[in-house]
């Protein structure tokens, strides 16, 4: 088993302002970073998460030395209300990361899930989890990211879907390290150009990456009806733009049910 190595993962990086940091063991490093009062940029990645949370308070599993879990706090120079949409841009950062990697496989799900594509469609590698703190007039944005690095036996059970990991993607998988590094260095110049540009700037790339832009989708809503609709892009504010028979909706709050054919 790779271990993770906070100077490893720092000589990777080269972001003088950003201090990096390993834990063996946490509930969440989304929670950690949340109650942190440093005033600068820090990444935390944990062996082990006990209580990590996905897309509407789900649980993200991740067993120890099996993924690269980890979280980003940074200062974001905009208004809470710019912030929608920023894990679409994440998730772009981090496909390409992995696919800069070797893992050409690797698509996207709305809103916030990475995929390994074509021979693995619909198998979860990882996902992304934002979450802000408003202190004073800054706003602070914690980006979590889980991706999974070897495969943990009976994972895709326990979390009731397919899952998939690097090392059944790549030989040899790149170690741990390296993966945070990748990942973290993409989303950290992301962030950057979202502050400049806004999702906006993201639309096109995110759309080549969804892995089921152009096909029919089944989804369900938050007040738990359900719509379907051919996926069409996204929406200025990162909703998922779905041509119905109606015309074209904008789901702002959903979870896509199932995909086929258009």
């Amino acid at each position: 088993m790779d271990v993770l190595d906070a100077s490893r993962i720092a000589a990777l990086l080269r972001v003088p302002d950003l201090e990096v940091r390993v834990v063996d063991r946490c509930g969440s490093t989304n929670a950690l970073l949340l109650a942190e009062k440093a005033g600068h940029p820090v990444l935390l990645a944990a062996e082990e998460q006990t209580a990590g949370r996905g897309q509407r308070g789900r649980r993200w599993h991740s067993a120890r030395g099996a993924g690269a879990t980890f979280s980003i706090l940074r200062r974001m120079r905009c208004t809470p209300q710019l912030l929608a949409g920023l894990s679409l841009a994440a998730g772009v950062a981090a496909a390409r990361a992995l696919r800069a990697l070797g893992a050409r496989e690797v698509a996207l799900k709305w809103p916030n899930d990475l995929l390994a594509g074509d021979g693995h469609a619909g198998a979860k590698l990882g996902g992304i989890l934002i979450e802000t703190r408003v202190l004073g007039r800054e706003v602070w944005a914690v980006i979590g990211i889980g991706i999974n690095c070897r495969r943990a036996g009976a994972l895709g059970a326990r979390v009731r879907r397919r899952v998939v990991a690097l090392d059944e993607l790549l030989r040899p998988a790149p170690e741990r390290n390296a993966v945070i590094a990748a990942v973290a260095l993409e989303v950290l110049a992301a962030l950057e150009f979202f502050e400049a540009a806004g999702l906006p700037a993201f639309a096109e790339d995110w759309r080549a990456l969804h892995a089921h832009e152009g096909r029919r989708l089944r989804v369900r809503l938050a007040d738990g009806r359900t719509v379907s609709g051919i996926a069409a892009g996204l929406a200025p504010n990162g909703a998922l733009r779905l041509r119905t028979r109606g015309g074209t909706r904008d789901v702002t709050s959903g979870r896509i049910l199932s995909a086929g054919a258009a």
